[in-house]
């Protein structure tokens, strides 16, 4: 599994590892009960320390994304979409609070960051989707 990993990133490796597989499972893009690369297979591949993959399935596993199965492996959990749901809009609220925050310590008001959000969620269906 080649994730798309970047040294430049003000994003620690293994939170990348994380953020990039939680977005595969939660997306339905890996199935459940699908076995993973084994630590040592998935840091060659993307050629990254052991340890950091070891962190990264550390956190998957408390997050309840995946499980490993002594001497078997790792695999992805069985989430009902309900719950991947549920898992990723709490991600997002996480992200977006501190942003709405930011903008109303800045002076913006709740309405203007209500109708800036509409207008780029907007343009962003008016693009098939694609970054504005």
């Amino acid at each position: 599994m080649l994730l798309n990993l970047s040294d430049l990133s003000d994003e620690s490796l293994q939170s990348q590892i994380i953020r990039l597989v939680r977005a595969k499972i939660l997306a339905g893009d890996i199935d459940a009960h699908t076995s993973l690369p084994s630590i040592r297979n998935l840091a060659r591949q993307n050629q990254v320390s052991v340890i950091t993959v070891q962190r990264a399935y550390e956190g998957l596993i408390r997050e309840g994304l995946i499980h490993s199965r002594r001497g078997k492996g790792f695999f992805v959990s069985d989430l009902h979409d309900r719950t991947k749901r549920e898992m990723a809009l709490e991600r997002f609220l996480e992200k977006l609070d501190p942003l709405i925050d930011m903008a109303v310590d800045e002076g913006l008001s709740l309405e203007e960051v209500s109708q800036t959000i509409l207008t780029y969620l907007r343009e962003k269906e008016s693009n098939g989707g694609k970054r504005v």
